[in-house]
């Protein structure tokens, strides 16, 4: 079978296509012939050693596919069925094998490329505004990033619940996408906690979703209200340097938690229900998928540097 294989940690150019033996599921595994495979910022933080990873290895957390063989031990699925999961390395590949434990039912309704672009943003942007900040009708929010796949459904969610969302993004065409997903003002990334004052009467908004990391972090603590909650998911465009906690204080007893997916689907219930549902919203056309560029799977290189150079929006997936 055909899969991308990482020898060494780098940049793009060490994502390289390679035949591999087709793979067999062990005990509590399914054997899964991949659709589609979603590209997210977490794969490029193990490419590049940020988070460690045995070498070599085939990446990819976040897939969707048919089951082909089952493993002993397995009664959940059975070979046909549909699945997704986002928390499997290997997903860059014709065939995934995959703890059952961690993947979960493709409802009918679904199309196995949504599943693959839904799932892993999905649930953070489902866990984030219900469990990190739980939103409340007629809060207002900054959801940083806006037009990428994880900002639209942020947007999109947050607003299900009632939410008056502020968003930036790099480029009037990415303003755009962010208002059509229903943002209520959008605004570049300069000035933007002034910004955010002058729109909140001086006030701040009750929590800041920011994906970015070091060059958002300071005008996110900005743009606070009192004891609001900042939720730095993620780092897309620098990790965030050591800084005083006095800072918290000074900034109105606001919180800072880094949250990560994994630590709000430990349990399985919690996992099957979350991902329920974001299908559910996807199924329903509550929440619409915006897939920005679809690439052959021997062109991972290529998604990374667009994606790492900021050329692109919505949801990038690899088809095998």
């Amino acid at each position: 079978m055909r899969a991308i294989v990482i020898t060494r940690t780098g940049g793009p150019e060490v994502l390289e296509p390679a035949d591999r033996p087709a793979p067999e599921p062990g005990p509590g595994e399914v054997l899964v012939d991949v659709a589609a495979a979603g590209v997210n910022f977490i794969d490029v933080y193990y490419r590049t050693g940020a988070y460690e990873q045995e070498l070599p290895y085939t990446p990819g957390l976040e897939a969707a596919g048919t089951v082909a063989a089952v493993g002993d031990g397995v009664s959940e699925f059975s070979v046909g069925d549909r699945v997704a999961w986002s928390d499997a390395q290997g997903s860059y590949a014709e065939q995934a094998v995959v703890p059952a434990a961690t993947a979960v039912p493709v409802p009918d309704g679904v199309g196995l490329e949504d599943a693959a672009a839904t799932l892993l943003q999905g649930m953070t942007a489902h866990y984030l505004t219900r469990s990190t900040y739980p939103i409340k009708e007629g809060d207002t929010v900054l959801v940083h990033a806006a037009a990428g796949g994880m900002g639209l459904l942020l947007t999109q969610t947050a607003k299900v619940l009632g939410a008056r969302v502020l968003a930036t993004a790099s480029t009037p065409e990415k303003e755009k996408l962010a208002r059509d997903a229903g943002a209520d003002v959008t605004m570049g990334y300069d000035g933007f906690a002034d910004r955010v004052r002058e729109l909140t009467g001086g006030a701040g908004v009750a929590a800041v979703y920011d994906g970015v990391g070091a060059p958002t972090f300071d005008g996110s603590l900005a743009s606070l209200r009192r004891r609001g909650t900042l939720a730095l998911y993620g780092a897309a465009g620098g990790a965030v340097p050591p800084f005083d906690p006095q800072r918290l204080n000074r900034a109105g007893s606001v919180y800072l938690t880094r949250p990560t997916l994994r630590h709000f689907v430990e349990e399985r219930d919690e996992l099957l229900q979350r991902a329920a549902d974001v299908y559910g919203w996807v199924a329903s056309g509550e929440v619409k998928v915006h897939v920005g560029h679809r690439y052959d799977l021997a062109d991972a290189r290529a998604a990374h540097e667009d994606l790492q150079a900021r050329r692109t929006t919505g949801k990038l997936l690899l088809i095998p």
